[in-house]
């Protein structure tokens, strides 16, 4: 299972760094996971959009999904493609809906839910609801040729990527902020509760991802190794994770 980062900023791009999104490859399958501004892009330096297999979606906040549009545009009027899986909580399809053009029948969409199981090729995936504002899924997935990841999507502190098992390979964790100074009920990480729940799921690699643009990184990965107890990785664009 190959894992390449097509961004990792939070709630808005950042210069040359696209929002949330990530290639997920094993074999012939290639798998979108969140689709974040920017990414489409990003994509295009790794593989021919015509190749895209599926797009699983965490949540509806745009950050993480408004560039299935251009996907929609080059599947439809460039590649004449039907019927591409999408994964996505109803609420993120209600929005997706009102883009030009109908979803179908160029994208068939499979509606999500907290527990939910499924498999693309040789992946797997398994779905856990976190603590946000909306419904949102992170993903535990494992390749049928060995190796698992965790991804954390957007989530609070009220929640952890236990619940999806100990023992991952790779975590990609939102750490949103770097330092501890969170408002109060923010249900998103900073650097410091992301490398404490990696380090509390076992997590054997830990990557922070998710930034508020500008953020000081530096500060990030003091924060998160401290709590992690080990080093770890920043998310970067067209970083590539081999698993």
């Amino acid at each position: 299972m190959l894992v390449t980062v097509l961004g990792c900023s939070g709630s808005y791009p950042g210069q040359d760094c696209p929002c949330s999104g990530y290639l997920i490859q094993d074999v012939d399958t290639n798998v979108l996971v969140d689709l974040g501004p920017g990414c489409l892009s990003s994509l295009q330096r790794h593989l021919e959009l015509s190749e895209v297999t599926a797009v699983v979606l965490s949540h509806s906040h745009a950050d993480h999904w408004s560039d299935l549009a251009g996907l929609h545009v080059a599947s439809r009027y460039r590649y004449q493609r039907e019927n591409i899986p999408v994964w996505g909580t109803a609420e993120t399809r209600e929005i997706a809906s009102l883009m030009p053009g109908n979803l179908e029948p160029t994208f068939n969409w499979h509606i999500t839910g907290d527990g939910d199981e499924f498999a693309i090729g040789p992946l797997r995936f398994h779905l856990e609801r976190t603590d946000h504002y909306v419904e949102t899924h992170a993903m535990r997935i494992e390749s049928a040729s060995g190796g698992s990841l965790v991804y954390s999507a957007d989530t609070g502190p009220e929640w952890s990527i236990e619940h999806l098992g100990r023992g991952v390979d790779l975590a990609f964790v939102e750490a949103t902020y770097g330092t501890d100074a969170e408002a109060e009920g923010m249900k998103h990480l900073s650097a410091r509760a992301a490398g404490e729940m990696a380090r509390a799921a076992g997590a054997k690699r830990c990557v922070l991802t998710h930034f508020w643009p500008e953020s000081d990184l530096a500060v990030h990965a003091r924060n998160g190794e401290s709590a992690y107890g080990a080093p770890i990785a920043l998310a970067s664009p067209h970083e590539r994770y081999q698993l």
